[in-house]
């Protein structure tokens, strides 16, 4: 089964976001859930965004790197909104990286150095009429990377709702998390060690 690390977006480390890993946890992956906030969550999105600014992005993307320090290679890195910045870095640049899952948000490639790796498997999940998702330029990277490799996805669901897959929020959307939640399962059951 899959080993992937999970990191929280902005609003911290909910319970939704542990209810998301569970789901995976039941269908026997290991899931690793970093906290970059140490502790801290909030009600809005606005006030965590406000967090991760004073906080710094660059505090954030360290810790989020250090969380990997002691595990091993063979892992998948997985992001909800600004988790999906350590996720996206260390699926790029990590070796050994067995995929990645990038949920309510993408970078651009070049954000992070060269290429995406043809190696590494990716998903891309978000709404399409998400302001933070469509409008803030998510949406051209994770096109640009579905058009630049084979190895990459992108589901689109209908909707505006940013953090629609965390079911501890107002914005929480059961149908389209269920059939996100189908699709982060059938991709996990291909990573390596599946069958071993």
């Amino acid at each position: 089964m899959a080993e992937i690390v999970l990191y929280h977006h902005a609003q911290g480390l909910t319970k939704g976001v542990e209810a998301f890993a569970a789901e995976l946890r039941r269908a026997g992956h290991t899931v690793h859930l970093p906290d970059l906030y140490e502790g801290h969550t909030f009600t809005t999105l606005e006030d965590g965004i406000a967090y991760a600014r004073q906080t710094g992005f660059d505090t954030l993307m360290d810790r989020g790197i250090a969380a990997v320090e002691g595990l091993g290679d063979a892992l998948v890195y997985a992001g909800f909104s600004l988790g999906v910045m350590p996720a996206q870095q260390l699926a790029q640049t990590r070796a050994g990286a067995e995929g990645a899952l990038l949920i309510h948000a993408c970078f651009p490639v070049s954000e992070f150095g060269a290429a995406w790796p043809a190696a590494v498997p990716v998903q891309v999940h978000g709404m399409e009429a998400d302001p933070f998702f469509a409008d803030d330029g998510d949406l051209d990277a994770a096109r640009a990377l579905a058009d630049s490799t084979d190895s990459a996805e992108l589901f689109l669901y209908p909707g505006h709702q940013h953090l629609f897959a965390d079911s501890s929020l107002p914005s929480y959307d059961r149908a389209a998390t269920e059939l996100l939640t189908r699709r982060v399962l059938d991709f996990l059951a291909l990573r390596r060690g599946v069958d071993s």
